[in-house]
Order: structure tokens, then sequence, then C-alpha cells
């Protein structure tokens, strides 16, 4: 039991850093402040499990995937980067006299991928099962309870949104975006690195 929990922590530690469940319920608030809390709800559902079932994909068939389009992981770093970056730039430069009408796949992209099934947490993912030797069943759990902990985090933002007001919000919003745009620059350059 002893050896299970230390593989277990081996596993759910570098998950927990590269998926963040706290940092995506203020990424979740900003993006969606404008959204009514039910619809938020489904978005959150849908977000948990298009990372979830991408995450498992990767995992399962990752390496194969890559070899097959003649891909690295950097390419993929670079490619996510991309996106946040797109996203991040397109919400700060928004005015905020015109809110944004978000499409019905909010929770598909950014939250599901590349944020929460993104580059940092794909490349865990396939790092965790081929070098560190940690049995599938071990990373399949380390992954779920990530995604329960992703679940709860976006389920209850909505508390601090009501704590923090609309101002609060907005700037919020503005804040996340920057620190988005940070991301993915800081992703593009590990991905050109790697």
């Amino acid at each position: 039991m002893l050896q299970w929990t230390g593989s277990f922590l081996q596993a759910f530690i570098p998950l927990f850093v590269a998926i963040d469940p706290i940092g995506l319920a203020a990424i979740f608030l900003g993006l969606g402040q404008n959204v009514a809390p039910e619809r938020r709800q489904k978005i959150a559902d849908q977000a948990t499990w298009t990372g979830g079932l991408v995450a498992l994909g990767f995992l399962l068939l990752g390496q194969s995937v890559f070899k097959a389009l003649g891909i690295s992981v950097s390419d993929f770093q670079i490619a996510g980067g991309l996106i946040l970056f797109i996203l991040a730039a397109k919400d700060l430069i928004q005015s905020a006299a015109v809110p944004e009408k978000l499409p019905e796949d909010f929770g598909v992209v950014p939250l599901g991928m590349p944020l929460i099934a993104g580059p940092a947490s794909i490349t865990t993912l396939l790092v965790l099962a081929q070098t560190q030797g940690l049995a599938l069943p071990v990373i399949l759990v380390a992954l779920a309870v990530n995604l329960a902990l992703v679940v709860f985090a976006l389920h209850y933002s909505e508390w601090l949104g009501r704590k923090v007001g609309a101002t609060g919000m907005r700037a919020i919003s503005k804040i996340i975006s920057m620190l988005l745009a940070a991301i993915a620059v800081s992703m593009i350059r590990r991905g050109w690195s790697g």
C-alpha cells in the first residue's frame, strides 16, 4: 500500500502542477464573466470531459500519433502556445464596452484544450508513462483525481465571482489574459528550444 501511495503521488503531483485546477478556476471566471450561471456549469462539465478524453487519448496513443504525423512534443507545445496567445491577445484588445459573444464550444477551446489537456499535461502524461515506469492504472487514477479537482474548482468559481464583483471580474479578466499571453509565450519558447 505504501508503494502504491508513493507511485500515486509521483504521478499526481506533476499532473496537478501541469493542469493547475486553481489557476483554471481564475481563467474560467475571467473568460466566462458574461455567461449565465447555468450555461457556465455546462461549459465547466464540457471542458472537463474534453480535457479528460484528450488527455486519455494522448496517454494511450500519444507516441503513436506523434510518430505517424512526424511531429514532436516540442511542435505540440508551439502549436498550443500559438492558440493560447491568439485567444489572450483577442481578449486584451477587445473593448470592454462590447462584450464578446462566446461560442457554444467555449468549454472545448480554450478550457478543455489547451488548458486542461494541453502541452504541459500531455507531456507530463507521456513522460510518466515512458520514463518513470509507472503502471498505467496509477497514472489513470492520478489523472482522474486531478480532473475531479478541476470539476470542483470550476463549479465553485462562481462563489469567488460573487465576492469579487463586476469591476473586479473585469480586472481579473484582463489580468488573466495577460497571464495567458505570458504562458503562451513560455510554451512557444520551450517548444522552440526543445
